[in-house]
């Protein structure tokens, strides 16, 4: 869909939508154009204080532009702001959601489920965490050192108590450590991460739930930021694969539309296997309440007012791009992930940085320290590119990993002890960084040839 199209294209959608309510009598709304174009003009002078993420040359952090048909049915839903608590408050849009999360649990294999929309991950999590201390009272809450850290927040809220189970040298759960603390018999829930925020790294979840055959625990799936690779995991590497697919096994997942999705902040997705953990909600009602075609969303979710307009943009999106690994939206994500792949082979082809032990990129985000005598030292080396890269504008990220992750004899078992590093990361989930490789590469060699005064030291002088 081109850009420029969307104006007019939503300016014809909002005056069919302004046809459907034309019998209404008519009222006056007074409207100041002048003061409203100055305000917007000085609004659009302060969003001009961020970093463009909208641009492939932006590949830091986990942010993707909204699709246009996204944006544009917000915008359009927002002629009604509904409000999808209830019924009354946003009849269509409720409809719209239930829909659409029907679609999102369809592509973890389940068709029937309870589920809804969230104003963020951190909110369907905790609404994953809430059931879960409902069902397992006393029982600790159990999670990998690369989880989350709004998990360790969200158990204290709730007043769960929450352990942290250490990382092996991929970055995910040790599960040595895990079954250490399983044997005590006190775990009520494990936290399986699909797509780690700091390295992509995908938890072994066909492993976990061969340990749940054996000890007995419900296992929640934070697939905030990996869930929609599912979709994609016949391309992935064979760990990879063997956990996504085996998802459909998980009691609740979370995943959040506003990451790889293409929406507007705020959308998350809270799912259950269960459909019968409705009952958790509302008390007084019969559980097949909670299993009918009159689902009543405002009864299914801990929050109460909630956008209409974010499941009505979710609702376009996913009838424009089908969640099907066959489909346009599929090969979206396989091009980003190829962008990593490639960008992950030119780092290591390079005699400056240095990669984790663990090989090609899980998912879409890329993670390496520079090479130096000291991780002080590294860590410094890296501050000074982020910035040279961004005067060049290109826009990376920094996260602290341990920095025995990068050596390759790297215990597999308990943490040793040792420093962090600074790292430089990458996360190149536009499609268009497949494109944008090349002028990635270019700018990040002459960032570190700025910062730190090296050239480009390849092994391979044939790296595009």
């Amino acid at each position: 869909m081109a850009q420029d199209a969307v104006p007019g294209l939503l300016s014809k959608a909002t005056e069919l939508l302004e046809g459907h309510f034309a019998f209404l009598p008519a009222f006056e709304s007074t409207l100041d154009e002048a003061k409203v174009a100055d305000v917007l003009q000085t609004v659009a002078g302060r969003l001009a204080d961020n970093y463009p993420y909208f641009h492939p040359l932006y590949a830091g952090q986990m942010l993707k532009p909204p699709h246009p048909v996204a944006r544009a049915a917000y915008a359009l839903a927002m002629k009604i702001n509904p409000n999808n608590h209830a019924r009354d408050g946003g009849r269509a849009s409720s409809e719209m959601e239930i829909e659409a999360v029907a679609d999102l649990a369809k592509m973890f294999g389940w068709t029937e489920f309870l589920g809804h929309l969230t104003s963020s991950g951190t909110l369907a999590n905790l609404e994953a965490l809430w059931v879960a201390g409902q069902l397992a009272p006393g029982k600790r809450i159990v999670g990998s050192e690369q989880a989350h850290y709004t998990h360790q927040r969200i158990s204290a809220v709730l007043k769960l108590e929450y352990s942290a189970i250490p990382a092996d040298q991929s970055g995910r759960m040790n599960l040595e450590a895990l079954e250490a603390e399983l044997r005590k018999g006190d775990v009520g829930t494990v936290v399986v991460t699909m797509g780690t925020t700091a390295i992509g790294a995908v938890e072994p979840l066909d492993q976990v739930l061969a340990l749940k055959q054996r000890y007995g625990f419900r296992i929640h799936v934070d697939s905030a930021y990996g869930g929609y690779f599912r979709l994609i995991r016949n391309e992935l590497d064979e760990p990879a694969r063997r956990a996504y697919t085996v998802m459909d096994q998980a009691d609740s997942i979370v995943i959040d539309p506003h990451k790889h999705g293409l929406q507007p902040y705020g959308c998350g997705c809270i799912l259950f296997r269960d459909p019968g953990v409705g009952r958790l909600y509302k008390h007084d009602s019969p559980y097949t309440y909670f299993t009918s075609k009159e689902l009543h969303l405002g009864e299914i979710s801990l929050e109460c007012s909630r956008a209409g307009a974010a499941a009505v943009a979710l609702w376009a999106t996913q009838r424009l791009l089908p969640l099907t690994p066959d489909g346009e939206f599929a090969a979206g994500l396989l091009r980003g992930r190829r962008a990593a792949v490639e960008l992950e082979r030119r780092l290591r082809l390079d005699d400056g940085f240095e990669l984790p032990a663990t090989g090609t990129p899980e998912l879409d985000i890329v993670v390496w320290k520079m090479r130096a005598h000291s991780p002080v030292e590294a860590s410094q080396m890296a501050h000074r590119v982020f910035v040279a890269c961004a005067t060049r504008d290109l826009h990376l990220a920094l996260v602290q990993l341990p920095e025995w992750w990068f050596h390759s004899e790297g215990r597999q078992g308990a943490k040793p002890a040792g420093e962090m590093v600074t790292c430089l990361r990458s996360v190149l989930m536009k499609p268009e960084h497949e494109f944008w490789i090349d002028a990635i590469w270019d700018r990040l060699t002459a960032g570190c040839a700025s910062a730190i005064g090296r050239q480009n030291r390849c092994r391979n002088q044939q790296l595009k």
